[in-house]
């Protein structure tokens, strides 16, 4: 029986990840670190600003400290709050998803964004209200793959709702490998999308699909 569901957000709930490289570019590309699109999602989607960041400076040999990346990760928020002040539009079905199961089954968002990144987009969606629990970049000392993140989720829901949430009884709703791999070291079951990277990339997710268009709390359960 499911226990609970815990949503990723970039690339699962709203197509930000173009959104995000377009900032980090406006960052990185006056620094001589700019990037390719292509070399995004190879290398840096999956990741937290903080590693993504990181990231950038070890590929060039460069060093930087605390003090720079604390104004790298500032001057990226202020970035993508601009760009997604125009307002975003989410993947086909998932507030609809999202609706059914919030308020009938434990829900969650576990995400390697900021939550200043991430409240502005679910008022946006009407989605402020949504999720039991959320666990954000800012709450993490290791983004995904690691398991952190998902492992303070389940944590959260368990003592949000006592004796309740199983962690092999719930599923992660992601879209790349490293947060496949983030949630099943975390004791999940995970339903992938391939929003984000085709089929053969998901594997360690118990169920891939193209889109969660059609897909309700009783579809999901079904799934998995």
């Amino acid at each position: 029986m499911l226990n609970a569901v815990i949503f990723d957000f970039d690339g699962v709930i709203v197509d930000t990840e173009p959104l995000h490289y377009k900032a980090f570019q406006e960052l990185l590309v006056p620094l001589g670190l700019g990037y390719s699109w292509e070399e995004y999602l190879d290398r840096y989607i999956g990741f937290d600003d903080r590693d993504a960041f990181r990231e950038a400076f070890a590929v060039a040999g460069r060093a930087l400290s605390d003090g720079g990346l604390k104004e790298l990760i500032h001057g990226k928020a202020q970035a993508f709050l601009r760009i997604v002040s125009v307002g975003v539009a989410p993947y086909a079905g998932v507030v609809e998803l999202i609706r059914s199961i919030s308020g009938n089954l434990p829900l969650a968002l576990c995400s390697g964004a900021l939550r200043s990144d991430i409240d502005p987009i679910l008022a946006q969606l009407g989605l402020s209200d949504a999720f039991d629990v959320m666990v954000t970049a800012d709450e993490v000392a290791a983004s995904k793959p690691d398991p952190e993140s998902y492992r303070l989720a389940v944590t959260r829901l368990q003592e949000a709702f006592p004796g309740k949430v199983d962690a092999s009884a719930s599923i992660a709703i992601e879209d790349t490998p490293a947060g496949i791999a983030s949630a099943s070291g975390a004791g999940l079951k995970v339903l992938a999308v391939t929003n984000s990277y085709p089929r053969e990339r998901l594997t360690g997710a118990c169920r891939v699909l193209n889109s969660l268009s059609g897909v309700d709390l009783e579809g999901l359960r079904l799934l998995v």
